[in-house]
């Protein structure tokens, strides 16, 4: 059960599953469910075990019994059908290995037909009888214990003990002569106990091991984009506690259909992020290296760069705003237009600190320009720009905002002979406030998702960052669905905003 809370809770889960991917065996995202989401999935799971035993049709029951004066009398009951479950109380904990659930107080109401016919040896006419009957089942409990694993990257879900006791059963004949016959019903409580007692444990099982199925059937790779994928591999078995459950999976950014992480990457040692989550159903901690193994990804695949060729004010793409600032550049194209190639020339430097997420982005840009229709590099100039960011939760995404901080600049190379850097520093921090960080920021307000099967929401979301680490804490809220699925993926970006 708390498996599948998890992963209507946590990222990741779309492509088929992959065998290819190798686990570090450190978890560098970690999800805790705690009391309140504990108790949050077992009553989606009740409810869900309610609506598939209503209505739900129970065999035939026939006996021959034999009544002094009359003889053998054939009596059948048909027609069974369970129509109503109330459940008012019910309880979760999880243990050392597993989580107990138990339903008590419950009742159980039925419906059927009743039937009886036998012959007399004074009188050899068959006499029959029939009407209909509601049964009431009082004080059930239900007790079920489950296991859960992890079995090479995936999460394994078994049925330890499944426990069953009902208080007592009232039957109410109606129908032809049902008066007369209520005693004779009655010798028939035993038969409908053990009916219902099977029909709904074997329901319960059959419901485990189709969720168990689900689980062995969700991925341990996720298709990002087309350039890179999330490996969602379990690592560690699940913490249990009195109280709450706690996950690790792998969580790194691997190139699309590689299925192994770049680089390497080192959990950190801080202590975990300070956030109010006491009172949350969930928490979840992304540690830094996630988002350095998106940033390497995309920088691999050469898709951290594009072209600038418009801008707010024009004239900044045009030489004659250039020409007191760097005169040889109008002199030789003059009233030329430019184009702005900017590619960066190493992954960029996250850090996530207290209160704030940091980056540095090293870049290089060059100045082309265009003259008689043919395209001439003439300068590159390198940036060294620190940036600085926050991050907030817009429905199911972690969605960012970066600003410019400071920055410095060298020519790498030119074509048209030196020029004192410093003179173009107010062009440059005009472009990087109204070109560069507006496009950034457009994709960061995309947001990173953390997938949520749809149906489920985040709400009254709360995120802080601490020592290299993110942490979300949140409720959730359920909006039923006839059939969960996951969030799709065709739409996400990067959280760095590059390469889309």
């Amino acid at each position: 059960m708390a498996a599948a809370f998890f992963f209507l809770l946590m990222p990741f889960f779309l492509v088929p599953a992959s065998t290819h991917l190798q686990s570090t065996e450190v978890g560098f995202i970690s999800a805790v469910i705690s009391e309140k989401g504990l108790d949050f999935a077992k009553d989606i799971l009740i409810e869900k075990a309610i609506s598939s035993l209503t209505p739900l049709n129970l065999p035939q029951i026939d006996r021959v019994l034999k009544i002094p004066f009359v003889g053998n009398v054939l009596v059948g009951l048909s027609n069974i059908s369970i129509y109503s479950v109330n459940v008012p109380y019910s309880n979760v904990k999880s243990g050392d290995t597993g989580i107990a659930i138990v339903a008590s107080g419950a009742t159980t109401n039925l419906s059927m037909n009743w039937s009886y016919s036998y012959t007399t040896w004074f009188f050899p006419v068959i006499i029959s009888d029939n009407g209909h009957a509601h049964v009431q089942v009082e004080g059930m409990e239900v007790g079920l214990t489950l296991g859960l694993e992890n079995r090479q990257g995936t999460l394994e879900l078994s049925i330890m003990e499944c426990g069953f006791y009902m208080k007592d059963i009232s039957i109410t004949l109606d129908g032809g002569a049902s008066w007369l016959y209520q005693g004779l019903l009655d010798v028939f409580e035993e038969q409908i106990k053990s009916s219902v007692e099977n029909a709904i444990t074997n329901n319960i099982k059959e419901g485990i091991m189709k969720l168990d199925s689900l689980l062995k059937t969700l991925p341990v790779e996720v298709s990002v984009d087309e350039i890179a994928a999330l490996n969602v591999t379990f690592v560690n078995g699940p913490e249990f506690s009195n109280s709450s459950i706690g996950f690790e999976i792998d969580g790194l950014f691997t190139a699309a259909h590689k299925g192994v992480s770049t680089g390497n990457y080192f959990m950190n040692s801080q202590p975990p992020a300070f956030c109010n989550c006491q009172n949350k159903m969930l928490e979840i901690s992304l540690d830094e290296a996630v988002f350095k193994s998106a940033s390497n990804v995309y920088y691999n695949a050469d898709s951290m760069q594009w072209t600038v060729d418009k801008v707010p004010n024009p004239s900044l793409l045009n030489t004659a705003s250039w020409k007191y600032i760097v005169p040889q550049l109008y002199k030789m194209y003059p009233n030329d237009d430019m184009i702005l190639n900017v590619s960066l020339s190493a992954p960029p430097i996250i850090k996530i600190s207290p209160n704030n997420i940091d980056s540095t982005v090293y870049s290089d840009i060059i100045i082309d320009v265009l003259n008689d229709n043919e395209i001439i590099p003439v300068a590159c100039i390198s940036l060294e720009v620190s940036a600085t960011g926050s991050v907030d939760i817009s429905g199911n995404n972690i969605v960012g905002n970066v600003g410019l901080v400071d920055f410095t600049m060298s020519l790498k190379w030119s074509k048209i002979g030196n020029f004192r850097i410093y003179l173009i520093q107010s062009v440059m921090r005009t472009l990087l406030k109204t070109v560069f960080f507006p496009y950034v920021n457009i994709r960061l307000r995309r947001g990173f998702p953390l997938p949520i099967i749809r149906g489920f929401t985040l709400q009254n979301a709360d995120i802080c960052t601490g020592s290299s680490q993110i942490v979300v804490c949140s409720d959730v809220v359920y909006a039923d669905s006839n059939e969960l699925r996951l969030l799709p993926y065709n739409q996400i970006q990067s959280f760095l905003g590059f390469g889309v």
